[in-house]
């Protein structure tokens, strides 16, 4: 069974062709500048070499026509026909209360999406523009949703109500849904199943860290509270996002510094977090460069990002109760062996010991603590596609 898996955005998608009898990827790839002149395909078949081409690709159903094509090529496919194709998974940002699981998607379901616009208003529209393109390229082909804010239904209200008018809530549906909800279901699981303990038993928490980044605490195996709320703004330092902030700032600055609300928003979302601070890149390589030589902003900015995380890490920990493990993961939480040093060397508190051997690995799976550390922590490599694949199959089967 081949699963075809869509992460779509308002001008690019990243796109995988997994084979579910093994689950193994048989083609990943990436379209971006859909609707601009001179767009980029990239297609790596498994085994083959990466292709890219450049062509005006005027939207997303052209972009994945294309893409379909390059699957059955004669010279470069990777199956006979898309045919092949049994089923399309789709990464939805935005599932709101509505939906807290994976679903077939429907008239029905993409209506509840439209509606649900206003609380993703970046993210979801791409999203039901993706499906609705392959609907329109594959018509007959069962296309399942997959929401990142899905694993985080479980939270209790404790978590995930703010303290504002009770009626925001119930009359705008005001409160933490929190995202990368794939991520963090993937990591944990594959954590449980390291230490050999059973995941309904099973309290960790996961640190999803890159250019977006978020951590959730898992107790016994669901999302117990989790950092990003309403939007993916709140929470950690990001590459571009402010994180926590004091919710009187915008009014000051729009009261004496003459910024419009939009202005402040686009501030605090694409100009803030480690660029901002550092005012060099939101990319921690570049920063991490900077600060070994003597930039005393780009220092700052990795102090900053360490000190919310080790608060993060240390008020779920005390929520939880009992934490089997830490585990990190994405762009910096799996490949950043400094910066884990850093704050695993600052957990002796909680009774964590590093170890530094192992700690030296990037991208792949390790437990980086000591055998009689307390808790363990460990590097997993994500692997979204792969839920999405996995709970497509399952729909779908059903």
């Amino acid at each position: 069974m081949f699963v075809f898996v869509l992460n779509c955005g308002s001008s690019s998608f990243k796109y995988q062709l997994l084979d579910m009898s093994n689950e193994r990827r048989v083609a990943v790839g990436l379209v971006e500048r859909i609707g601009m002149k001179d767009s980029v395909l990239a297609y790596e078949p498994a085994g083959g070499e990466k292709l890219k081409e450049t062509a005006d690709i005027a939207n997303h159903e052209e972009a994945i026509k294309r893409v379909l094509g390059k699957l059955v090529d004669a010279k470069v496919g990777v199956i006979k026909s898309l045919s092949d194709i049994a089923a399309i998974g789709h990464r939805v940002v935005h599932g709101a209360e509505k939906f807290s699981g994976s679903v077939l998607i429907t008239d029905a379901v993409i209506a509840a999406l439209k509606e649900n616009i206003p609380l993703a208003p970046l993210h979801n529209p791409p999203n039901i523009t993706g499906i609705e393109a392959m609907m329109k390229a594959m018509p007959g082909v069962p296309n399942v949703g997959v929401f990142d804010t899905a694993f985080h239904a479980t939270m209790p209200a404790e978590s995930y109500i703010y303290a504002v008018p009770y009626e925001w809530y119930e009359k705008h549906h005001v409160r933490r849904y929190g995202f990368h909800g794939t991520s963090h279901r993937f990591v944990s699981e594959r954590a449980a199943q390291i230490l050999g303990i059973q995941k309904d038993r099973f309290n960790c928490v996961t640190c999803h860290m890159g250019n977006g980044s978020s951590f959730t605490a898992v107790k016994d195996g669901k999302s117990y509270d989790t950092s990003m709320g309403m939007t993916p703004l709140e929470g950690i330092v990001m590459g571009t996002r402010c994180g926590d902030i004091d919710a009187g700032i915008p009014n000051f600055l729009a009261a004496n510094v003459n910024m419009s609300f939009a202005d402040i928003d686009n501030a605090l979302n694409k100009k803030s977090g480690l660029l901002g601070i550092s005012g060099i890149s939101s990319d921690m390589r570049d920063i991490r460069k900077a600060a070994s030589e003597g930039n005393a902003r780009a220092q700052l900015a990795v102090d900053v990002l360490r000190h919310r995380v080790l608060k993060y890490i240390g008020a779920y920990a005390i929520e939880l109760g009992r934490v089997d493990a830490i585990v990190f993961t994405g762009g910096i939480g799996e490949n950043d062996i400094d910066f884990r040093a850093s704050v695993v060397e600052r957990l002796t508190a909680l009774g964590i010991k590093l170890n530094a051997t192992a700690n030296n690995v990037r991208g792949e799976e390790a437990i980086i603590s000591t055998a009689d550390s307390a808790i363990k922590v460990l590097v997993v490599p994500t692997n979204e596609e792969l839920v999405i694949a996995r709970d497509t199959k399952e729909i779908v089967g059903k």
